[in-house]
């Protein structure tokens, strides 16, 4: 089967200015990064602050051009269809959605500017998806300063399906919220993607909400794809070090954190990524190949891949 996308050999660098008493130097956002996503499939996309995530989710909707790599949709460079099937949803839907519009002009606003339909058909799509994101139909004649931020999230949404996407890159959509919220939201996701088929690119680092919506998980560390696995597989036995870090600093009811699995120090600088493996600094298995060594992605079992020279 065809990729719905594919991501190869992606970098993202952005040139630093030079200083008086500096060399001009470069950000290292996103470093060789290479996945797929099948029809249908919701891939999380995880790693702390600064990791490249919100980066690699705007090569992937169109929003900023690798400096290396390619991203392919249906097997194909994107083209301006492609770009209709890839819709966004933020991580602050107040700030995403234009104020001075009511919430059938935010939602309709897409098929819009795609010239899609007449505008009476645009406002009768407007209130389908409101209705289906679970807001009341007189929602259509208000603005976006009159709604809660979870509904705010919902109306979100419900623009990102108004073109009717194969796939949405949900950029942390549940970080603002409170928790409550997050659940109906996460919830109202994962019945959308069920009834549409949408396939999901989900950008957190929350990895109790990953577990819920993922079916497969990327790990991310200093712009380096560290992991790859089956969800399942991966919260079972992680087989890189930093992933096992971020599962074990996840809290647990009824289990206490395992010793020594807090990390350690603070991500190096992406402008100054340290040599051999750039966790090796942070690395409780830290040996003298891993200063010296980049690891490679392996196959380590069916589904799951690491760059570790140790793993499990």
């Amino acid at each position: 089967m065809t990729p719905l996308l594919s991501v190869e050999g992606v970098r993202v660098h952005f040139p630093q200015p030079r200083g008086l008493f500096r060399k001009a130097r470069v950000l290292r956002a996103v470093e060789d990064v290479s996945f797929d996503v099948a029809p249908g499939e919701a891939l999380a996309l995880v790693g702390e602050s600064s990791s490249g995530k919100s980066t690699l989710g705007n090569v992937v909707a169109g929003l900023r051009t690798p400096t290396a790599g390619q991203v392919r949709f249906d097997g194909r460079a994107p083209d301006a269809a492609s770009r209709r099937a890839i819709q966004v949803v933020f991580q602050d839907p107040y700030s995403a959605l234009d104020p001075r519009m009511t919430i059938a002009q935010v939602v309709a606003e897409p098929l819009r500017i795609q010239r899609i339909g007449t505008p009476a058909d645009r406002r009768a799509r407007a209130g389908a998806l409101v209705a289906q994101v679970g807001l009341p139909r007189d929602a259509l004649n208000r603005y976006p300063h009159e709604f809660s931020g979870g509904q705010r999230q919902r109306i979100a949404i419900a623009r990102a399906l108004a073109p009717s996407p194969r796939l949405i890159v949900a950029d942390e959509p549940l970080s603002s919220l409170d928790v409550s919220i997050q659940s109906q939201v996460l919830n109202l996701l994962r019945d959308l993607q069920q009834e549409h088929g949408l396939a999901y690119l989900f950008i957190s680092h929350d990895l109790a909400v990953v577990h819920h919506v993922a079916d497969r998980v990327a790990v991310l560390y200093l712009g380096r794809l560290v992991e790859v696995a089956a969800r399942d597989a991966l919260f079972a036995r992680p087989a890189h070090p930093y992933t096992r870090a971020l599962l074990d600093a996840v809290p647990r009811i009824g289990r206490r954190r395992m010793r020594g699995a807090a990390l350690r120090g603070e991500m190096p600088s992406p402008m100054s990524p340290p040599p051999g493996c750039v966790f090796h600094p942070r690395c409780p298995k830290a040996e003298p190949v891993c200063r010296t060594d980049p690891p490679v992605l392996r196959d380590l079992a069916p589904g799951q891949a690491a760059a570790c020279h140790f793993p499990w």
